[in-house]
């Protein structure tokens, strides 16, 4: 699977989204196909990603988090493989909906997406036992975020959204 995302429509598909931004109301287009595809724009119009993890397609109206997480190319597969043999705990909180952990094609930032009911349901798993378990090893010498050599070449960062249609 492939997900493209963009400030404008490139892709009319049967899995298409508008997700709009929490904080500055600005929207976002969201399509995902089964093969990769030439969205026929510009690569400075839209973000390609395979991914890796995760099948359920995006639900509508739901709560969407993008945690961007820019990764060296050395860094990738520790990246993945951390990802693809993480606990699963996350997927038995409430209102939990789908998870997508998805490789850049065409830039350094993977995204992995969570989609919740609402938003106090990501709210809530923040604080719960699932969370702390995923997190544990965080700013510890068993981190990701600390080994060496680095792959993190910037921090990573989040964006929240509504899928509204």
């Amino acid at each position: 699977m492939f997900l493209y995302l963009s400030n404008k429509k490139i892709l009319q598909t049967e899995n298409y989204f508008i997700l709009r931004e929490f904080q500055d109301g600005t929207d976002l287009y969201l399509a995902e196909t089964e093969t990769e595809t030439d969205p026929g724009a510009t690569m400075d119009d839209y973000h390609a990603f395979q991914i890796i993890d995760g099948n359920l397609p995006v639900p509508k109206d739901c709560f969407a988090v993008f945690n961007h997480i820019p990764v060296l190319e050395e860094g990738r597969s520790q990246f993945e493989a951390r990802f693809l043999n993480r606990a699963r705990k996350i997927e038995q909180e409430p209102g939990f909906l789908s998870i997508k952990v998805c490789r850049p094609l065409n830039s350094d930032t993977y995204i992995v997406i969570t989609c919740w009911e609402k938003e106090d349901d990501f709210v809530n798993w923040q604080s719960s036992s699932a969370y702390i378990h995923a997190h544990k090893k965080r700013g510890t010498s068993e981190g990701i975020d600390k080994q060496q050599p680095e792959i993190f070449p910037r921090p990573s960062f989040v964006k929240k959204y509504f899928v509204i249609s």
